[in-house]
This record gives C-alpha cells, sequence and structure tokens, in this order.
C-alpha cells in the first residue's frame, strides 16, 4: 500500500516511477489508506480528501491519462479504522480487519480490470504490505523502501516490527540509496538500489525561463518540506553572514525552531506548497540551491530528490555531506560546518558560466525517472520469480 496519495503537493517517488512504468506497463496505483479520522477532517475542510469517493458516491477507480502519453489506474480504497495509536495487540487486530476489507474490494477491481496474477510493488507499507502477501494472487512483491522506518515517528511504533518480518516474506527489496540498500540486504538477499530521480521536462523549465528572465537579486533557495533534517544552525549563520541575499524556503515548515531561529531576518522568505507545475517559476528566481540537512544516521539513508531537480534547473547545489553523494563529485559542493558552508556559497553564487550548468543538466537528465524506471524493469527480470516471465505486463503498486 502507499503512503501517500496519487495527487500531492510534491514529487513522490512513488507516483513518479509508476507514471514511467505506465507507459510499458499496465499499473493500479492504490491510493492512501485514508481512515475515519482523516474523512472527518476533510469534511471540516482541513485536510484534502476524497470524501464522495469514500461513500462511494463516485467511482473509486478512475483512469488517469498521463502527460507522458500513458494512462494509469488510481483506486481509492474505502475507509480505515485507525491504528497507529494504539498497542500492539489492539493494533494487529484492527489491522487485519482493515486489511480484509481493503483486500475484499481491491480483488474486485482487479477482477474488473483482469488483473489476474500481477506483481506487487509496495512503496514503504510493510505494516499492510505484510498482512497482504500471497492475497492477491501475486507472482512476486516488492518492497520500494525509501525511508529508513526506524526514523519514521509516524510509523516507526509499528513499522519497525513489520518491517523485520516483510523483508523475508518479499522476493526482493528495492531501495532508493546505497546506504538503504546495505541495510536492508542484511535480512533480504535479493536487495537492490534503484535512486530517485527528477521529473526532467518540468524542472528543466525553470533553466529555459531564468536565461529568458535572469534573476536580479541574489537568492538562495530550499524547496521541501523544511523538517528536523535542515541544520538550522548552520543555516542562520549563513542568512546572518550574507545579509545581502535573500534565502528562500519554498514548501511546508514542520520544524518550529527553524522558523523560530529565521523569522525575524528580513532576508529570510517562507513560500507555501505549490502544486509541482507551478516550481520551475520558482526556481527560476534562484540563483543557488541548498541541502542543509544534519548529519545523522537518519539522513546518511536519504538520496534526496531534489539534488536532481535543482540540478535540472541548472543550479549550483551546496549540501552538507549527509550521506553517500560520490558520484556528484565535481557538480556539487559540500560543506561540513556553518563557516564553509557560507564560503562554499559564495562560491556557488558565481558559478553560472554555460560551461557549468550544462554539466548540471546532463547529470539531471541522466538521472531522469525515465532512466529509473528501466534500472527497476532490469531488476524486475532479475528477479527468481521472474525468470521465465519475459515481460511483466500488470503492476499493482501498493
Amino acid at each position: 500500500m502507499s503512503q501517500t496519495p496519487w495527487k500531492g503537493q510534491f514529487q513522490n517517488s512513488a507516483v513518479q516511477l509508476m507514471s514511467e512504468l505506465a507507459q510499458r506497463h499496465r499499473v493500479l496505483y492504490v491510493d492512501y489508506q485514508y481512515t475515519i479520522k482523516d474523512w472527518l477532517m476533510g469534511i471540516a475542510g482541513r485536510r484534502d480528501v476524497p470524501i464522495r469517493a469514500l461513500l462511494k458516491l463516485d467511482d473509486t477507480l478512475t483512469k488517469l491519462q498521463l502527460e507522458n502519453g500513458s494512462e494509469i489506474y488510481i483506486w481509492i480504497p474505502p475507509l480505515t479504522i485507525p491504528m497507529n495509536w494504539l498497542d500492539d495487540s489492539k493494533h494487529d487486530k484492527v489491522l487485519q480487519w482493515n486489511v480484509n476489507q481493503l483486500t475484499k474490494e481491491l480483488r474486485k477491481v482487479m477482477a474488473r480490470l483482469e488483473m489476474n496474477h500481477p506483481l506487487v510493488v509496495n512503496s514503504f507499507n510493510p505494516i499492510w504490505g505484510s498482512a497482504m502477501v500471497g492475497r492477491l494472487n501475486e507472482y512476486a512483491t516488492v518492497y520500494y523502501c525509501y525511508d529508513e522506518i526506524s526514523a519514521e515517528s509516524w510509523i516507526s511504533r509499528h513499522g519497525q516490527r513489520y518491517e523485520k518480518e516483510y523483508l523475508q516474506q518479499v522476493d526482493a527489496v528495492i531501495t532508493t540509496s546505497e546506504a538503504l540498500r546495505r541495510s536492508k540486504s542484511i535480512s533480504q538477499p535479493f536487495t537492490y538500489c534503484v535512486k530517485n530521480g527528477a521529473n526532467f521536462d518540468l524542472f528543466h523549465q525553470a533553466r529555459l525561463l531564468a536565461d529568458e528572465n535572469p534573476p536580479t537579486r541574489p537568492v538562495i533557495g530550499y524547496i521541501g518540506n523544511a523538517d528536523n533534517r535542515i541544520d538550522a544552525r548552520l543555516v542562520e549563520h549563513c542568512v546572518r553572514a550574507m545579509p545581502e541575499v535573500d534565502f528562500q524556503f519554498i514548501g511546508e515548515v514542520n520544524e518550529p525552531d527553524l522558523q523560530n531561529r529565521l523569522s525575524a531576518y528580513p532576508n529570510v522568505i517562507f513560500t507555501p506548497s505549490v502544486p509541482p507545475s507551478e516550481l520551475p517559476v520558482l526556481l527560476a528566481k534562484l540563483s543557488t540551491a541548498i541541502i542543509p540537512f544534519v548529519c545523522n544516521e537518519h539522513t546518511y539513508t536519504i538520496y534526496p530528490l531534489k539534488i536532481n531537480e535543482y540540478l535540472a534547473a541548472g543550479l549550483p547545489v551546496v549540501s552538507t555531506p549527509f550521506s553517500i553523494l560520490d558520484e556528484f563529485h565535481g557538480v556539487i559542493e559540500l560543506a561540513h560546518d556553518p563557516e564553509s558552508f557560507a564560503r562554499a556559497l559564495q562560491r556557488a553564487l558565481k558559478d553560472h558560466s554555460p560551461e557549468r550548468i550544462r554539466q548540471r543538466v546532463e547529470v539531471a537528465k541522466a538521472n531522469s525517472w525515465e532512466k529509473r524506471a528501466e534500472e527497476f524493469e532490469s531488476i524486475i527480470q532479475q528477479l527468481p520469480k521472474a525468470w521465465d516471465r519475459s515481460f511483466v505486463a500488470e503492476v499493482v503498486e501498493c
């Protein structure tokens, strides 16, 4: 089951990957499992929830025409009972009820689409995945792991114990970083790495816009959720050291300390989340992009989506060495501490020669989601259960 809805205010790796795979395979995307609590929040206008579909007033299955010319099926599962807050015993009982309801309805949808023997790709949801293994007449199951589950407070309570079991139940694990691959391969020998990519065509629009109307004032930007991964002390030092430069955060701010530290500075701008289609216009106004993550066990497992998105826009990138980023040697600059980060930013603001811009764009193009989907398919063909199967025709993304 997917942990994120198909529609969102940010680029999601599962959505991007399935969009590419849909060009060659028939894909059914099982949307986020909305709870009764989510539904009530939707009625109150506090959350974007498909209320009518959850009440079955609208068809829960839709076929979308994607921009790349392919089609994909999106299915909204029935309402579930909230369970993450429960103790282990009660959680497991509620989980079984939720899974039974979802599986019963999902089988009907699969029959409607004549999907009889699919590949199941579970997107970072081992809790539901473990309870559903073998219940969809699947020929194989792949666990798509894009984060370290022990570091995610919203799922870690039950996620860790379920993931341990799930890793041994699935036929393969595909992670989004080399660090995650090393970690999960201890429990599952068929573990591979397909790193996050970039929606190249979308983010390269920012480069084209910037070429037409270059920024008139230096702006250093960050896109995505600003949470506890951000090194607030490092960013504050740079803001104070460079008062002539604007620092713009585009996206939700989920770390109070960050906003409290930076709100007092006139050269800090907080811009709310916008749909992905609106990001190129904002990126075109940036001079440099940053990934100022803290360095810890959690961030070490991350391969950030934003790194190739920045590069597709031709932007210089300054990052902390929070993870394994060797492939970007000579393309981005790494800085360990506040002082060296500020100096790196000063250099990056001047690093806009046509040759350097072209280098960044070419790296991003080589790391597009189209390329990542090809890597993903190649791994599927290597699975023991796929040796007698020349083509994966059906994918259920859960």
